[in-house]
């Protein structure tokens, strides 16, 4: 039975993100500018090991808990937005490759975790190129993007779909053997640096390939065997929470150099009410998310996989904290009124975050399957990566 790690690693990882955050704060417009993280942000994250967060604990890493990653990824979000982003990306993607393969390319690519001498993986696995089996390996094909921060990885991890086996399967390959196409001239998340990347031919081991669906992990404890989807959500969960919660205290502390001005809109009750209502729904949706895992660590826990209906309350979750985020950012720019206009970071994370709402975990196809699924009008169907599949549907 294979149990939930619980990190001892967490107080100690949280502090170094807050030691960092002046640099963070600091370099945020030069990142932004330069469509990528500074040189001075690359050297203060490596300092941190945040890229351990989701590595096995037996091949070096932290493998911290659902909750603790939430949080993690919240407190760096808070700091800065882009780049809590593309962290979130890395550490995942990098962190399930680890759990996922076997030994051999686990000894190609994690050779010495908590030296740093491992692989660092970008890629998206939503949308799919081809695969054609060959002698020891595949050669894959196709176009990709939101190769979110990449210009820290040192691999790729992409998605291909193979006719001949009917899979889904993720590639893991060096990234020098893509094409990278500089393309990321975006609204928000700029700093990202989540451009497209494309393969032509590419040969890929054998060795270096899982199935997109895998809940069976080979290294590492029971957060694996929720399987992608479920682990992209616990990041996204803690970006969103903690990209509110800096709009929130941004305003705070835009209004404390307002009230008693002339004609202050911050005085005036609707203010009051406003800013009150954005913290019950910010509150409320942390609330929820918060809970939702605890419970989710207790299934996980037990050696059990989550129910069908514990996935769907789990992507139903993230749905609703993304958007009760995204309206209290509205109420933000709202009352922060012209100071939001200008260049400066309520400007910039408001552009974040509604950049961030679009992902396709947040999108409007998987809240109607899950309201599907909660209505009781999908029975016995269960979640394959992002769709709701019903047995009729596999027969």
């Amino acid at each position: 039975m294979s149990l939930l790690h619980v990190s001892q690693e967490f107080d100690e990882l949280t502090r170094r993100i807050d030691d960092i955050a002046p640099v963070l704060r600091a370099e945020a417009e030069k990142s932004e500018a330069l469509r990528r993280p500074t040189d001075e942000v690359v050297r203060a994250l490596k300092t941190t090991g945040v890229l351990r967060i989701g590595i096995p604990e037996e091949l070096g890493g932290y493998e911290f808990s659902p909750t603790q990653v939430v949080r993690a990824i919240e407190r760096l979000s808070y700091h800065d937005a882009s780049v809590g982003w593309a962290v979130m990306a890395l550490q995942m993607v990098t962190g399930c490759t680890a759990s996922y393969l076997g030994a051999e390319a686990v000894a190609d690519l994690y050779e010495d975790v908590p030296a740093g001498r491992h692989a660092v993986l970008a890629g998206q696995g939503t949308r799919l190129g081809t695969a054609e089996r060959v002698d020891g390996g595949y050669r894959i094909n196709g176009h990709w993007g939101f190769a979110s921060g990449i210009p820290l990885a040192t691999h790729i991890h992409t998605a291909a779909f193979c006719a001949e086996t009917g899979q889904a399967l993720v590639f893991s390959f060096p990234k020098e053997k893509a094409r990278l196409i500089d393309n990321w001239d975006v609204l928000g998340l700029r700093a990202t640096h989540s451009i497209d990347y494309a393969c032509e031919d590419v040969y890929v081991p054998a060795t270096h390939v899982f199935e997109a669906t895998t809940t069976d992990n080979r290294h590492g404890g029971a957060i694996y065997r929720m399987g992608l989807v479920n682990l992209a959500v616990i990041c996204h969960t803690g970006w969103a929470l903690g990209v509110g919660r800096r709009m929130l205290d941004e305003l705070r502390s835009l209004v404390a150099g307002k009230t008693g001005t002339h004609n202050a809109s911050v005085d005036t009750g609707y203010f009051h009410a406003a800013y009150a209502e954005a913290e019950a729904r910010y509150r409320a949706a942390r609330a929820w998310a918060m809970e939702l895992w605890a419970d989710n660590e207790k299934t996980l826990d037990s050696g059990d996989l989550l129910s069908t209906g514990q996935e769907t309350l789990t992507r139903l979750m993230l749905n609703n904290t993304t958007w009760s985020v995204q309206s209290v950012g509205q109420t933000v720019y709202q009352w922060a009124a012209t100071t939001a206009l200008r260049r400066g970071d309520l400007q910039r994370y408001y552009r974040d975050l509604n950049s961030g709402t679009q992902h396709i975990t947040s999108g409007p196809v998987l809240l109607q399957n899950c309201g599907k699924a909660l209505a009781g009008l999908a029975p016995d169907a269960h979640w394959e990566f992002l769709d709701l599949v019903s047995p009729k549907e596999n027969a």
